[in-house]
């Protein structure tokens, strides 16, 4: 967990008073507040110049391959520049999506946790069947806008966006706040 603003001292003492002592979701996150979620993207090993960067490939009789690039670059600069594309990992990459609004803050054990203002229909966040290869959703849980990097059962970060930036200042400047902690998205 990172903590920021206050004094050292100050930050010593708050993280001793959360140790060993579960942290819930609403102490976290609350409605229509902006937090970036940090990820790992679906991993897809080692591919080549066409499937990774989609470079257009080379006519049938091509010597040697077809799904290459026909010039990596100039006798000089003696060197492949970086920006040409090549063979290599794809995916299982690093990934910080930011910007992305908290709809609601759900709780344990609500019927009406997928219920909005437009559907009212009584029903729990957890669908009929239950969610492929996860869990029926017995906790608390941050409904974000849109999708998060990652296959299913990832762990993700997300970090709330410090008050001085673009959001409104909501906070005084001597109070302490958590802001880096981690999501489990799966079971265990």
């Amino acid at each position: 967990i990172q903590i920021n603003g206050g004094e050292i001292p100050d930050k010593i003492t708050f993280a001793r008073s959360l140790l060993e002592k579960p942290i819930s979701v609403k102490d976290l996150f609350s409605q229509n507040e902006l937090i970036d979620v940090i990820g790992v993207t679906s991993g897809h090993g080692y591919k080549g110049v066409t499937y990774r960067w989609g470079t257009k490939k080379l006519p049938r009789k091509t010597h040697k391959g077809l799904r290459k690039v026909a010039c990596i670059g100039a006798w000089h600069p003696s060197r492949v520049c970086f920006s040409v594309p090549r063979a290599g990992q794809f995916g299982y990459h690093h990934r910080t999506e930011v910007n992305k609004k908290v709809y609601r803050v759900g709780t344990k054990g609500d019927a009406k946790s997928a219920s909005t203002q437009f559907d009212l229909t009584d029903k729990p966040i957890t669908p009929m069947g239950g969610f492929p290869s996860l869990w029926p959703n017995q906790r608390r849980f941050p409904d974000v806008k849109g999708l998060c990097y990652g296959s299913q059962k990832t762990n993700l970060d997300s970090q709330k966006i410090p008050p001085d930036s673009h959001q409104q200042n909501r906070f005084g400047e001597d109070r302490l706040e958590v802001y880096r902690y981690r999501i489990q998205m799966g079971t265990r």
